[in-house]
């Protein structure tokens, strides 16, 4: 380990020990394009972090010095995105490396002049920091140093560079220290970066519950602070941060941060209002089992679309709001209709589910009475639901223990897998009222057809 002028602590091969094997081959291509071609190329973020954890990385990010249109120029597979980030993609077969190029300190200053025409009209538009009155970073694509890339980073854990030069480890905020200790802490100012970007708090919790770390003291009190606060963040972006904060294998644990900080009852507060009610004298307890549920079940390799998680974690919820609207004489389909749509104009001004989600949701609860007639009409159109599977899960995991329930499913899983079914005797007959004989209605007669014919 050596210090170097400019106050980086640089971790050498030889003691960090991370071999290029555990690295993505694309990502590994990209560096030493960009490297051969005259360019600084570092991998940098949670790909580092996770490695020297032991951890396997989901994705690796690369930094350079090249700008956008150096990068695209360089890469045929490169698609250029974002507006806010100006980020280039770069495209292989069963996977995307994301490259950005190194980016300054908050300024206003323009940047200096580009080297071509392509750089300059885009620089012109998006290479300046824009801030809202609140402090809320707008824009950012002042291009700058390795280091003030990496001071402009969230969390001093996700501030590691790997330096394909050399092959080795640059730490320019006490990011090593903060892994070795277990603890999540913001680069600078935690009340100034929580106002640049309120997201940061939910990835503050991500982090802390899947990598079992600790939130450093400064840095959890700023986050309660600003917890009301969030909701200056765009909706459809709160509602990815949501996808991966319950769908991490650790939902319950970030769950449990959420309600400790307020976090969770800002982003949910009529739900959050009704959990902390009894129902006839007993606590919401389904909602901590179906997170428990989830992450056992992403845990164990299983996967969870976000319709069934919805279901799953707020299906009690929906329900309760389906049985008000019946209560008032609404049939059970406009009753789960109602509740949805109840549940929707609750949720998306804060956290934007998609409209085709909240279809989704509304179907995998409202198909549940359809799973009790055995076969029913049409039993192969019901099979072909592209949901059909999310609708079977849902119910076995919320009322599977129920033998009669349990026999229901299977057979249907086994229509679905053409297999034999079981024969389930008397089942249709109690799940699905007769259908009424139709009476045949006798012809009447015309009393002067034979006299027509007799007079032909």
């Amino acid at each position: 380990m050596k210090k170097e002028q400019n106050s980086s602590v640089v971790i050498t091969r030889q003691e960090h020990g991370i071999s290029r094997k555990l690295m993505s081959p694309n990502a590994l291509r990209v560096l030493y394009r960009l490297k051969d071609n005259g360019f600084v190329g570092y991998l940098v973020g949670g790909c580092v972090r996770d490695l020297l954890l032991g951890r396997e990385p989901k994705d690796f990010d690369v930094v350079t010095n090249a700008t956008p249109g150096e990068i695209k120029r360089m890469f045929r597979n490169c698609r250029l995105i974002g507006r806010r980030f100006r980020l280039a993609h770069i495209h292989f077969k069963d996977e995307i490396i994301e490259v950005s190029t190194f980016r300054a300190q908050a300024s206003n200053e323009p940047e200096p002049e580009p080297n071509d025409a392509n750089d300059a009209g885009h620089r012109q538009r998006d290479a300046r920091m824009l801030k809202d009155d609140d402090g809320m970073i707008l824009r950012d694509n002042v291009y700058g140093t390795p280091e003030e890339d990496a001071l402009r980073r969230d969390f001093t854990v996700n501030s590691l560079s790997y330096n394909i030069a050399d092959f080795s480890i640059i730490d320019y905020t006490g990011g090593l220290a903060d892994l070795g200790a277990g603890i999540i802490r913001t680069i600078g100012d935690p009340n100034v970066r929580f106002q640049e970007d309120p997201v940061r708090m939910l990835r503050a919790v991500r982090f802390a519950a899947q990598l079992g770390f600790t939130i450093e003291e400064e840095t959890r009190k700023a986050l309660v602070a600003a917890a009301d606060t969030i909701v200056r963040a765009a909706p459809p972006r709160l509602y990815d941060e949501m996808l991966k904060l319950l769908l991490s294998g650790e939902g319950a644990k970030c769950y449990d941060l959420l309600s400790q900080t307020g976090l969770f009852a800002a982003l949910f507060p009529a739900f959050s209002s009704w959990l902390g009610t009894e129902n006839e004298s007993f606590p919401h307890t389904r909602f901590g089992a179906m997170l428990n549920c989830v992450d056992s079940r992403i845990q164990q390799g299983g996967k969870v679309s976000p319709p069934l998680l919805l279901a799953l974690l707020f299906g009690e919820y929906l329900d309760a709001k389906a049985e008000r609207f019946r209560r008032q004489g609404a049939p059970w389909q406009q009753s789960v209709n109602a509740a949805i749509a109840e549940f929707m104009g609750e949720t998306c001004p804060t956290v934007m589910i998609m409209n085709r989600v909240g279809i989704a949701l509304r179907d995998i609860i409202s198909q549940q009475l359809r799973l009790k007639k055995i076969p029913g009409r049409r039993p192969e159109s019901f099979i072909a639901r592209h949901d059909f599977y999310d609708i079977i899960e849902y119910c076995r995991i919320t009322h599977g223990d129920k033998k009669d329930v349990g026999k229901q499913l299977d057979w249907w899983v086994a229509q679905s897998r053409q297999e034999a079914p079981v024969p389930l005797p008397g089942l249709a007959e109690e799940n699905e009222a007769p259908q009424r004989k139709r009476k045949r209605r006798r012809r009447r007669r015309n009393p002067n057809a034979k006299s027509k014919i007799e007079g032909t």
